[in-house]
């Protein structure tokens, strides 16, 4: 098994698909813990329901690089989700509802209309569950994840005492003069785009399990937010390596595994919880 794990890393596209499953972890990993905190969990599933019908949409018009429509329209619509829930009388879970199922309707309904593919339910399991596209990627697709992913932790740490105001005490934050509602919108866009990296990778019904699962598991024995969120990333990462390197050998779909281990991690973590309680 060494010798054959060690002749898969030596390949180019088993490389890639390591860089790019440890950056979309990571940065899933970082706002995790903001979500869960805010009790908006759920926005992960909505917008990657979004992030569906727009490749749906895109496929239909044959666009060669469907990034370049389904990231603007996913960012427009994670900003319009947090505005109809805070200006409206429809509440935030409702607006997630009626976005993410309309979304998703609207896509499949594009699909089955418009679309030329032979497979028409492959490509729409292997879009909502993960594809092996993750092991396909180019050189191009690499560093525009890169580059993304990166954006995505300067932000973070940038802007890390505004999220961290805004996470636990929104009113006191706007009192203080903290501008709470434009670092929404920001965590919203910031969200918007780890949904739409993290597709080709556990497939835009499990993307929640990649955002909530390792919060989740660290809040199990830590308290404080910067403990929380460095476990969180460090437990992401590791997932996601083992989950694909499980996935090269046993040939098992990527996004399931991935998502298999951070189930597991999470039972760990709570066993790991109660000794360390009863211990105290």
């Amino acid at each position: 098994m060494i010798d054959t794990l060690r002749q898969y890393l030596s390949v180019s596209f088993v490389q890639y698909a390591l860089i790019v499953g440890v950056l979309i972890a990571l940065c899933s990993s970082l706002l995790g813990v903001t979500l869960v905190l805010k009790r908006f969990s759920f926005i992960g599933d909505g917008l990657s329901h979004v992030a569906f019908g727009a490749m749906a949409v895109a496929g239909v018009l044959h666009l060669t690089n469907d990034m370049l429509f389904v990231l603007p329209l996913t960012v427009l619509c994670a900003i319009l989700l947090l505005r109809t829930g805070q200006h409206t009388n429809i509440n935030g879970d409702a607006a997630i509802a009626m976005i993410s199922v309309g979304a998703l309707a609207m896509g499949y309904l594009l699909l089955n209309l418009f679309s030329a593919s032979s497979n028409l339910s492959g490509d729409v399991c292997s879009t909502l569950f993960g594809s092996t596209s993750i092991l396909t990627l180019t050189k191009a697709e690499v560093w525009l994840s890169a580059g993304l992913s990166c954006a995505v932790v300067v932000i973070f740490i940038l802007f890390y005492n505004k999220i961290f105001a805004v996470t636990f005490d929104e009113d006191f934050a706007r009192a203080s003069g903290t501008r709470a509602e434009a670092y929404n919108l920001l965590i919203a866009a910031v969200i918007a785009v780890i949904i739409v990296l993290a597709m080709n990778l556990v497939g835009s019904l499990l993307i929640s399990a990649l955002i909530i699962f390792p919060a989740m598991s660290a809040m199990r024995l830590f308290r404080s937010f910067r403990s929380v969120t460095i476990c969180s990333a460090a437990l992401s990462v590791s997932c996601a390596l083992l989950g694909i390197l499980i996935s090269i050998l046993g040939s098992t779909p990527v996004g399931s595994t991935i998502v298999a281990v951070d189930i597991a991690a999470f039972f760990i973590f709570s066993i790991l919880s109660k000794l360390k309680r009863k211990v105290g």
